[in-house]
């Protein structure tokens, strides 16, 4: 039997947009499973609670899964608190899989897969950089364009804006 590729895509998802979503699409190409997992990161200080985080991903993700854009891999979304390289192990992951969206992200990302191989060394990190339609959606701006009233429509998917006008009181 052929092995199979698991691979965790982690982060905070505050909220998902589409960057992250090409991402997960790209890495499906990759991997057999893929796990996304949505951290707690307090120390970011999210708009979203872990739950609402964790729902939002999992509608996008079904969505993208509908569309057949899944190439063929298992994608699965899970919240987790721990150390990531412990997540990603008890997951049975191979690699991290890490979005880049310009080089300033590049010296913060390369640090953390030196520590994460350092920790945990038959872990790969494996960088999908942007597509050049999503280079520039983080997902601070999408929060703080939203909050001063601008349109984020281009940005997240209409259940994601739902909640972002909800939070906001605009539902």
């Amino acid at each position: 039997m052929a092995r199979r590729r698991v691979a965790v895509y982690p982060g905070t998802f505050d909220p998902i947009h589409l960057g992250h979503l090409d991402v997960i699409r790209r890495a499906t190409a990759l991997v057999d499973r893929l796990v996304v997992a949505v951290a707690i990161n307090a120390g970011k200080d999210p708009l979203f609670t872990l739950e609402e985080r964790t729902r939002m991903v999992e509608a996008d993700v079904n969505s993208l899964l509908a569309a057949n854009a899944s190439n063929g891999a298992r994608v699965e979304v899970k919240p987790f608190s721990c150390l990531l390289v412990r997540f990603a192990v008890e997951e049975g992951a191979d690699m991290i899989i890490r979005g880049l969206r310009a080089v300033s992200d590049f010296e913060y990302e390369f640090q953390m897969a030196l520590n994460n191989k350092r920790l945990v060394p038959r872990l790969e990190t494996v960088f999908l950089m942007a597509s050049e339609t999503s280079q520039f959606i983080s997902s601070r701006f999408v929060k703080e364009i939203h909050l001063l009233g601008g349109d984020v429509s281009s940005m997240v998917t209409p259940n994601v804006l739902k909640m972002l006008d909800k939070k906001r009181g605009r539902a």
